[in-house]
């Protein structure tokens, strides 16, 4: 049994907080390039030119990539050969957010009840997704998530009947009622299958896949590459400003779901997809 202090957890946690607020992975950086090359808009082009300088002067003075930096969003795997002392993990895990967006300045934008709308001015608590696996080691990944584009996200109940191409349906429909207004080019994360939450958390974590992945599954991936041509031909643009590059990728995840049901979840999120993972 393997012991790991919670303080630990929290100087990680921190880190990563800082870490993805102010850095994007070497994917998402490698996309922006490639989509710069692709993009026929001339306004295009200088949209996404703009962002990719954006970004260079985000990390070289340390400042956060975009003002929204978001509600932290959590997936941490615990090893069942783990046993975390000094502390509580939930505890340890909004310390660390805690700590990470008021020693990174980040802003604090989470509010202690949807309706009174009381903001708690340290950014937690944190959304947390926990899952249980074999191993001695923690596996952590921080995905502060903004709600631009997150107030543009779906959930579909569809009918079995509806199939592959209802899927595929609100994948668009959700893409084209997003707009502007999910600060294209996105990522467009989807989960099919399971029940009306399970198929939103798919959704969720897809956005974490490396971009240069497509999925194992043959009619997954197949899906992923039409549906970001098709996406790409709403001539959405950088900005909503018009354009070929609406989106830089499109992941997918599936689950086993029930006999009467088809959910489908479309999680948008803006250029800036921010995550940092580490494993402990």
């Amino acid at each position: 049994m393997r012991t790991v202090e919670a303080i630990e957890i929290t100087k990680q946690i921190k880190e990563m907080c800082i870490e993805a607020n102010h850095f994007l992975s070497p994917d998402m950086k490698k996309a922006l390039e490639t989509a710069a090359k692709q993009e026929d808009s001339i306004l295009g082009k200088q949209i996404l030119s703009q962002l990719e300088e954006n970004l260079e002067i985000a990390g070289k003075d340390m400042i956060p990539i975009c003002q929204d930096t978001g509600m932290a969003v959590i997936f941490i795997k615990v090893g069942q050969d783990v046993h975390i002392i000094g502390g509580n993990l939930e505890n340890a895990i909004n310390e660390g957010v805690r700590q990470g967006y008021q020693d990174g300045y980040l802003r604090k934008s989470v509010v202690e009840d949807p309706i009174e709308r009381t903001n708690t001015k340290d950014n937690t608590p944190a959304v947390v997704h926990y899952k249980i696996t074999e191993g001695d080691s923690i596996d952590i990944t921080v995905v502060p998530k903004g709600f631009g584009s997150e107030n543009m996200s779906r959930i579909f109940m569809l009918k079995p009947a509806d199939g592959l191409e209802g899927v595929k349906e609100a994948i668009l429909t959700a893409v084209k009622d997003a707009g502007p207004n999910a600060c294209p080019p996105m990522i467009v994360g989807v989960g099919i299958g399971g029940t009306f939450e399970k198929c939103a958390l798919m959704a969720k974590h897809a956005l974490t896949r490396n971009l240069e992945e497509r999925s194992s599954v043959p009619y997954l991936k197949d899906l992923e590459e039409e549906m970001l041509i098709k996406i790409n031909g709403l001539g959405i643009g950088p900005g909503g400003l018009g354009g070929k590059m609406t989106a830089l990728s499109v992941n997918i995840e599936a689950y086993p779901t029930h006999i009467a049901g088809l959910p489908v979840a479309v999680n948008i999120c803006c250029h800036v997809n921010r995550h940092a993972h580490r494993v402990i």
